[in-house]
């Protein structure tokens, strides 16, 4: 067919997808791949589309209106959509593009009935399906219906659930046009969708069936249970027959209605298992055509010449976390990093390439997220002791994944029996010796004043020589910076430090509940410790608050900043200002290289984006009274010492009791002196981050100034080594930063798991627990106490506005948050483990807290009360 506005559906390629839309070009490929049926028909192009809005001027102005809406306006959305779409479905096809679709009708001969389908040129994509988005009409009969139908296709791309897609997807109204397919209708004796991989599990090599009798569109719209298969391995592994006692058919003067289905049949299943295999095996062909896992929408036609199954639609399945890239055919095992640095949200290619090239152990990217392959060390009987050990003390959540896993048989190899005890005598890695003695090192206060001065001496040094390095230059530079951090990272002693600490928090929850009934007694224990980093950070903003709060001017002035980030520049101008910049400023010089997600170093800092402070510096302005930061610890480390001095009176009342007195002591002394150390390394890593990061940007800078790049943020999509590149070459892909952001907004809606298999499992793991009440959320106990408050859900520190007593709730706590920590009364995260930073500023603040609660922010509701265990790890929800 020739005519510019219709292509016959062989005609139809995957490349055409801005021609005849997302479904259309989908539609083509299935009917060029060997052995797939597709039913016959052709495609209006978007060409069309174009001009018939183009007749219509009211279309462009009604657009703009749509452009401002909020995403979450339901009302105006729904009012503005449906003048939008009354508007296109009252707009007159021109003649010539009704006598190309007349045209493309005639060959198929008169009462032949058609599915009208939409087909948008953002849908069906790699990264998003927006399955359901637009319409589709079935058994259309005749030329002025099919006319009909085809305005109601086009107008079906302005539905309120389409807009609203868009809108908060951030995809412009006019970038998205409408082709439309007309396909011949198939009459099925059954229906239903094919998913190549499971779509809850995201298992690859497991397929389910869904079927139902007749249009598929009973199954689509809920109109009966379907029945199930699961296939594996060209097996079907389970099978559940729903009772399908409705069925949709179509009518024979067009359209289609549920019918009853003969009570005879109901319980019968809509395919036979050769039917289902074959089913799959299908889909499998479709899926390799395509390489990636497939949502397929299918009939079986099962008399006639006609008969057997036709692929009616296939698009991406979305939803699924995507599985890291290897080279072997062989079971892999992953770890999430983010589960265990507390940042779990997608990063930007930089960000992932950068923390690769910095980090002590290899990772691999999945959906924009890094993993640790745990393979070999779980095929080692030492090695998946101990990991199962640590990983239990830390995170029960993935210990759980992870047993889910290799109880399966068939996944790994069961290591052989392991000896009695490690072969070399050496403790597990973050575990304890046999008996629980700490690893031999002093317990002297001068060890981390020692390794303190070495990280700012190295720190300086790499500030000192960065300077003046650019180009080529800068980039060898940085790799020989990466060794060094490298280097102060994997320092023996500071690993010591951090686990003779660790230990010594072990061994006096695990010894003085054996001896004295105390859960968790290191809770109180470790109360303002010293060095501490972080907690030093929390208070040290109080301290701000405190230069801020004589001045009325300077906290109305705070309080309307808003996003203006250069509103330090304007602070000297008021009463007091000058004194409340310069505090802030002092605070930005010591920690201005913080900020949520801090390990990708493309996440805005505070220094360069100081308005993310605000909130919490006016709710301490709001909350506290002068002095609260010396008051706070103060009391912290007298609370930890009347604590210890009941311990020891207690003990030594015990049979054995000056010895087991003595050893406690020791162990009191020995966490106080390491634990606060354990937050130091995270800030030497981000404050070598900060440097490595204003270097790179000035490069961007120079980019952006020869033209090479359109803005400085472009270089954030281009890994450590393509960036490199980019400087030497003074060239750039475009059209690769532009995938990668698609990508990335992609995977910023994907959860990522505790445990991925190379099968693309994707695994977080359960509490196996009886002790929480009915109706609880289960969690780990981080953080000993109860507290009982209003729960204040936030997902971003800038958007904080908290109260004294709240209980903030959020999907995980960096460092950066713990400025908020000192102005609540208990914490509740989604991702956390007992030596997380979250945990480890909770127990330094006395705060109760709970972490691991899976999905903590969205069964909480912002302003319900709730009541905080943290010594026995749950979370009750009062009302």
């Amino acid at each position: 067919m020739t005519e510019p506005y219709v292509l016959d559906l062989h005609e139809v390629d995957a490349s055409q997808r801005a021609v005849v839309g997302g479904k259309g070009a989908h539609l083509g490929a299935l009917a060029r791949i060997d052995g797939i049926r597709v039913p016959d028909g052709f495609c209006v192009t978007t060409d069309a589309f174009r001009r018939v809005l183009e007749q219509e001027p009211a279309v462009e102005e009604q657009l703009d209106e749509l452009s401002r809406m909020r995403p979450d306006d339901r009302e105006a959305i729904r009012t503005l959509s449906a003048r939008v779409r009354r508007t296109v479905e009252g707009i007159a096809v021109p003649g010539d593009l009704a006598e190309a679709v007349v045209r493309g009708l005639d060959r198929f001969g008169e009462g032949t009935a058609f599915a009208v389908r939409s087909s948008a040129t953002a849908e069906d994509l790699p990264t998003a399906s927006f399955a359901g988005q637009q319409d589709t009409y079935l058994n259309v009969a005749g030329a002025a219906e099919v006319l009909r139908h085809l305005s109601r296709c086009w107008a079906s791309l302005f539905t309120e659930r389409a807009v609203t897609y868009r809108l908060r997807n951030g995809i412009d109204h006019r970038a998205v046009h409408m082709g439309v397919v007309v396909q011949q209708m198939v009459f099925p004796a059954a229906a239903g969708v094919l998913f190549t991989a499971d779509p809850v599990s995201g298992h690859r090599r497991t397929a389910t069936v869904e079927a139902a009798f007749g249009l598929g569109e009973a199954l689509v719209s809920g109109l009966v249970n379907p029945d199930v298969f699961t296939v594996r391995h060209d097996e079907i592994v389970d099978r559940t027959i729903g009772t399908k006692q409705r069925a949709v058919h179509a009518l024979p003067d067009g359209g289609t209605r549920d019918v009853p289905v003969d009570a005879r049949r109901q319980e019968q299943p809509a395919l036979t298992d050769a039917q289902v295999l074959e089913l799959v095996r299908l889909g499998r062909r479709i899926e390799a055509h395509f390489g990636c896992p497939q949502d397929i929408e299918w009939c079986l036609a099962d008399d006639g010449p006609g008969a057997g199954f036709r692929i009616v639609q296939s698009r991406p399945i979305t939803t699924l976390f995507p599985v890291p890239e290897i080279d072997d055919e062989d079971q892999h095992i992953y770890l999430s990093v983010g589960h265990q640095q507390m940042m779990t949200d997608a990063m930007r290619p930089l960000g992932l390439s950068m923390w690769q090239l910095t980090a002590m152990a290899p990772m691999l990217e999945a959906g924009g997220r890094l993993f640790v392959d745990a393979t070999a060390r779980l095929t080692s009987p030492a090695g998946r002791t101990a990991l199962l050990e640590m990983v239990g003390r830390s995170d029960p959540l993935t210990r759980d994944a992870l047993e889910t896993v290799l109880d399966r048989e068939d996944f790994l190899p069961a290591p052989p029996d392991a000896p009695a005890g490690a072969p070399d005598g050496r403790p597990p890695a973050g575990g304890k010796r046999a008996g629980g003695a700490p690893a031999p090192i002093d317990t002297d206060p001068a060890i981390v004043k020692g390794l303190i001065e070495r990280s700012q001496a190295s720190l300086a040094a790499l500030r000192r020589d960065i300077r003046g390095k650019s180009g080529p230059e800068l980039f060898d530079f940085l790799l020989e910076a990466f060794d060094e951090h490298k280097r102060v990272l994997s320092d023996p002693l500071s690993i010591q430090v951090i686990m003779a600490g660790m230990e010594a928090t072990w061994w006096l929850n695990d010894k003085l509940q054996e001896w004295l009934g105390e859960k968790n007694a290191a809770d109180t224990l470790t109360l303002s410790a010293p060095d501490n980093i972080t907690s030093e950070m929390g208070l040290a903003l109080l301290d701000v608050a405190d230069v801020v709060r004589p001045h009325p001017q300077v906290v109305a002035f705070l309080q309307g900043v808003g996003d203006d980030d250069a509103f330090l520049e304007k602070l000297a101008e008021l009463p007091g200002g000058a004194e409340a910049r310069d505090a802030v400023e002092a605070y930005l010089d010591r920690y201005g290289m913080r900020c949520v997600g801090e390990i990708d170093i493309t996440r805005p800092r505070w220094r360069e984006r100081p308005t993310a402070l605000v909130p919490a510096l006016l709710d301490n302005v709001r909350n506290f009274a002068p002095g609260a930061a010396r008051q706070r610890f103060e009391q912290g480390r007298q609370e930890a010492y009347k604590k210890e001095q009941d311990v020891l009176a207690r003990l030594r009342a015990l049979p054995d009791g000056a010895e087991k007195a003595d050893e406690t002591k020791r162990m009191i002394d020995r966490v106080r002196t390491f634990i606060g150390y354990r937050e130091y390394p995270k800030y030497d890593v981000i404050s070598r981050y900060f440097v490595y990061k204003q270097a790179l940007l000035d490069e961007a800078e120079r980019l952006v100034r020869a033209g090479v790049i359109a803005e400085r943020e472009d270089v954030f999509y281009l890994t450590f080594p393509e960036l490199r590149d980019v400087v030497r070459t003074q060239r750039a892909d475009e059209g690769i930063v532009r995938r990668r952001k698609e990508a990335f907004r992609s995977y910023q809606a994907l959860t990522p798991p505790r445990v991925l298999t190379s099968d693309g499992e994707a695994l977080s793991g359960a509490y196996r627990r009886d002790d929480v009440p009915p109706g609880a959320l289960a969690g780990l106990p981080v953080s000993a106490g109860a507290v009982e408050g209003r729960a204040r859900v936030v997902h971003d520190i800038a958007d904080a506005e908290l109260e004294a007593g709240d209980i903030l709730v959020t999907t995980y706590t960096d460092p950066s948050w713990s400025p908020l920590f000192v102005g609540i009364a208990g914490l509740v995260t989604e991702v956390g483990g007992l030596m997380t930073h979250g945990a480890v500023i909770a127990r330094e603040y006395g705060l109760p807290a709970v972490v691991g609660v899976h999905d903590a922010t969205r069964l909480i509701q912002d302003g319900q009360q709730i009541r905080v265990h943290g010594s026995d790890g749950y979370v009750e929800i009062l009302g």
